[in-house]
């Protein structure tokens, strides 16, 4: 008889559910996320690769493993693409609304100009502006200026480049209009429709097979490419790339992907980082790729001339030595001779490439690597551009070279160089022959300019239908709502007199007295102006899309008239003598001197506006005059709670955005990632703008100020 202890099937049931998959794979080296822990010191160098080339052997039984998508003749461009940033539409170096035309030399000469380009690009028409009203994210799409034909010149404008397109897709965008197919399906189409590379999921854990499948069916096959990390390692197989969102410990880590799938690549994701040298070094130490965001959800976090030096550098490396970064025997901190410099190996039939970083603060020189002592070997400073001279040192083979702080190595060992090395190496030589610390590595916010509205004419007294505001002493204090950037220099607007833009603004002005329009501008009194001078925009899309044969419905005279741009609202504002109100005479007019909440009072009142809409389709908007409890102290009325309206816009050199006030009765469900509403007086939206097509709204109107 056995001694020692019996488990009964309760608790041998109880064990195998507590189990995790790396329990069952029985690894000291456990994945963190995205991230393969490094040796936690070079002594355990050995036994930390042997765990993980035994931890990825496992695995890949486990998932059934097939890389049969990763050889598909159309998909293996992922392979090389290294740089990619993610661009909003609205970006002011990829449309001008002047000349209705999409710049995307204009683009593409600027980031290579500032870090050496880029292999493709995630172009953004979604996100923030999308809840504003009931468009959904492919509806918003073709609201793109030029329609598919117009996207699928600037898809082959960029293609003509050697710039890859993807499109994005959102799985969580269920509260707007239906659909009415599958979400894959309607992805997959766009990406048919203009000849796009790849579809990035915005939000997803892994794209489903069906996106894939999809595809396939529509006859453009894509790379699909994720935001976070996977649900299973399974989804590698159809996943061809990725971003990385990662954590950067002083000892690299290793990308699980690549590491379970060496050609698997990965664009590193730090959107807010305003230093990226960490980002740009795990990068380079993996082999893989970054993403060059810039230009969030339009606030400008550009990158530092330093960062971008160091980018084009690696980029420049990777690119020339793309065949030997999906090497299946690829060896992460293979072992250097200087503390805090770190390796990977890349071996091939044709050579060796090794990529380091020096971790330090400070420069290190001398010895670096050991290298095989083979007959007939060469071997080259691939980053600094010049053939080296191994050490002998007994029977091994050692090389010195000088890496900079928190810098860059490449050394590349072959026996046949090949013609093309000599003149790569010139090149190398001549982009580092100046040292990174020499670019400045200060991060600076774009200042922003507010766009000057021209005085409308001397008002006579008591205008109709204008409210006369008086002059008084008015703080002024409102907040940017978008859901993203937190406090940071940089988000929401810069008015006059602010040092950069912020979200959040106080201060005292001096007002001065000036008639505001007691109700947003109606139908009735928009086809006035139709009327008196046959006004059409050159972009028509969506111009006044709710009316017919050049007339508004009947019954909705006194509706406030929507589908009308900023450009559409100023003309109409010309033409009646009139303008636009600025965001803070707005602002005055509804809440008056006692730094009230809604205009009719402290507290909210469900009656002063009409009911909300939460449905996936949109009533029409109320008639005006039907909630006189609305009135602010001055007797201004629907101000809140019925359509958006245009103020201001301001403008930066990637950026324009139009402050909206007054919130609108559509609060869409199911996400909190659509436009925020509100009907607070001290909150403002900011939209962004790209063309009229795509900036009008069935919720955003707007009323015109008059001078005294």
């Amino acid at each position: 008889m056995r001694s020692g202890c019996v488990m009964g099937a309760a608790g041998l049931l109880g064990l195998m559910m507590s189990m995790t998959p790396l329990d069952a794979q029985d690894t000291r080296y456990p994945p963190d996320g995205e991230i393969l822990p490094g040796p936690a010191k070079a002594a355990d160098f050995a036994d930390w690769l042997g765990q993980l080339r035994k931890w990825r052997h496992e695995k890949l039984i486990r998932m059934g493993y097939s890389g049969a998508e990763y050889a598909r003749p159309e998909l293996l461009w992922s392979q090389r693409n290294f740089i990619q940033p993610q661009v909003m539409v609205e970006d002011r170096f990829l449309y001008d609304p002047a000349t209705r035309r999409y710049t995307v030399d204009r683009f593409l000469d600027d980031v290579t100009q500032r870090y050496g380009g880029i292999d493709s690009i995630l172009l953004w028409p979604v996100y923030p502006n999308i809840g504003i009203d009931n468009r959904n994210q492919f509806d918003l799409h073709y609201d793109l200026p030029g329609g598919p034909a117009g996207l699928r010149q600037m898809v082959a404008d960029f293609q003509k480049r050697g710039v890859k397109v993807f499109w994005p897709t959102m799985p969580w965008d269920t509260g707007t209009r239906d659909v009415s197919v599958a979400y894959w399906e309607a992805a997959a189409r766009i990406a048919a429709e203009t000849g796009a590379d790849g579809i990035n999921g915005d939000t997803f854990r892994g794209l489903p097979l069906a996106y894939k499948t999809a595809a396939d069916r529509a006859g453009r096959p894509v790379v699909l490419e994720p935001e976070t990390p996977m649900d299973s390692d399974e989804q590698l197989q159809w996943n061809t790339q990725s971003w990385g969102y990662w954590k950067y410990p002083w000892v690299p880590g290793v990308s699980r992907y690549k590491w379970l799938e060496p050609r698997h690549m990965v664009n590193i994701c730090a959107r807010w980082a305003k230093d990226r040298n960490d980002n740009l070094q795990a990068a380079f130490f993996n082999g893989v790729g970054y993403e060059s965001w810039e230009n969030v959800w339009g606030i400008w976090n550009g990158i530092t001339p330093r960062d971008g030096e160091a980018l084009r550098r690696i980029a420049t490396l990777e690119r020339q030595f793309a065949a030997l970064l999906v090497s299946a025997e690829w060896e992460p901190h293979t072992p250097t001779l200087q503390y805090g410099i770190f390796a990977t190996k890349f071996p091939g039939t044709a050579g060796t490439l090794y990529t380091l970083v020096n971790r330090n603060a400070y420069d290190v020189s001398g010895r670096q690597l050991e290298v095989p002592s083979t007959t007939g070997l060469r071997f080259f400073d691939v980053y600094h551009g010049r053939e080296l001279q191994p050490e002998r040192d007994g029977g091994r083979l050692v090389l010195n070279f000088d890496m900079e702080a928190l810098g860059y190595g490449a050394v590349y060992v072959t026996a046949q160089p090949g013609a093309e090395l000599a003149a790569f190496l010139t090149r190398m030589k001549e982009m580092t022959a100046r040292e990174l610390r020499s670019y400045s590595q200060e991060w600076k916010p774009l200042g922003q300019a507010l766009v000057e509205i021209a005085a409308a004419r001397a008002a006579t007294a008591n205008p109709e239908g204008y409210v006369k505001i008086p002059a008084g002493r008015f703080e002024f204090r409102v907040s940017g709502i978008m859901i993203e950037g937190g406090n940071d220099v940089g988000v929401d607007v810069q008015y006059p007199g602010e040092p950069s833009p912020r979200r959040h603004h106080r201060r005292m002005l001096d007002m001065t007295s000036f008639y505001l329009m007691k109700h947003p501008v109606t139908n009735a009194e928009f086809k006035k102006f139709m009327d008196a001078t046959k006004y059409h925009p050159a972009d028509d899309h969506n111009f006044l899309r709710d009316w017919k044969n050049g007339s508004y419905p009947e019954g909705w005279a006194q509706k406030p008239v929507t589908w009308v741009s900023l450009e559409d609202a100023r003309a109409y504002a010309s033409w009646a003598g009139a303008r636009l109100p600025h965001e803070w005479e707005w602002q005055y007019a509804a809440q008056g001197t006692d730094a009230r909440l809604y205009p009719w009072g402290a507290e909210f009142d469900a009656a002063a506006v009409p009911p909300k809409e939460t449905g996936r389709t949109v009533r029409a908007p109320s008639d005006v005059g039907l909630y006189p409890k609305s009135a602010s102290p001055f007797g201004v009325e629907e101000l809140v709670g019925h359509v958006w309206q245009w103020t201001d816009e301001y403008t930066d050199e990637h950026t324009r955005a139009a402050v909206l006030r007054g919130g609108s009765y559509y609060w869409p469900q199911g996400s909190d990632w659509y436009f925020p509403n509100t009907y607070k007086l001290n909150e403002h939206g900011k939209y962004l703008l790209m063309a009229p097509s795509k900036d009008r709204s069935g919720l955003i109107g707007f009323r015109c100020a008059l001078d005294l």
